[in-house]
């Protein structure tokens, strides 16, 4: 199943057949759903093992590398993405690829948003909420309950958007302990 999410005004979200990524053992991205959004492209459960994406995981790597230490810095290589099946999504600007994220499932209700990041250049434009709209859907039709997430403190933008989107804070969880550069927040998206 592949989805894309128009990212220009206005924006539909329309479902074609064709298979991008293997849809696992949670299942598919909900089917029949159309929705406003922005310009350009959101393809749904893509492998993050493409070389664009490693690229704008680069960028994420040395924007997280210029704000924390390296014992602070929490981001997945796309071979830990890989193992831990987690859900990939990519939002593009004419083919180029300008934002990324995922989710990873932790036990049947609750998954951990990862690697959400958005090139400068494209933010301000309604990339990132998109993108993450776009996330909880496909949580929400997995049977997920809860989102958590664990971005920096530094990272005002992220805890902006989190923030504007129902997230609230929280403490640390799964293999996270307590770090004093570090926000965790979640948010219950059955409660939408």
């Amino acid at each position: 199943m592949r989805c894309v999410v128009s990212l220009n005004r206005p924006l539909f979200l329309r479902l074609s057949p064709e298979p991008r990524w293997s849809e696992g053992r949670h299942g598919a991205v909900p089917e029949n759903k159309t929705r406003k959004t922005s310009n350009n492209a959101l393809d749904c459960k893509e492998s993050p093992d493409q070389p664009e994406v490693a690229r704008l995981l680069c960028l994420a790597d040395a924007r997280a590398a210029a704000l924390y230490p390296t014992e602070n810095r929490h981001g997945a290589s796309v071979a830990d993405l890989i193992s831990q099946g987690v859900r990939f999504f990519v939002a593009r600007s004419d083919a180029a690829v300008i934002g990324c994220g995922g989710y990873a499932m932790q036990g049947e209700n609750a998954s951990e948003l990862k690697r959400m990041f958005v090139e400068t250049a494209a933010r301000g434009g309604g990339v990132g909420r998109a993108l993450l709209r776009t996330i909880e859907e496909a949580a929400r039709a997995e049977g997920v309950r809860v989102m958590r997430l664990e971005t920096g403190i530094q990272s005002v933008e992220a805890r902006w958007l989190n923030g504007s989107l129902g997230y609230r804070a929280r403490g640390p969880f799964g293999a996270y302990g307590p770090d004093p550069l570090s926000v965790f927040m979640d948010k219950d998206l059955l409660a939408e």
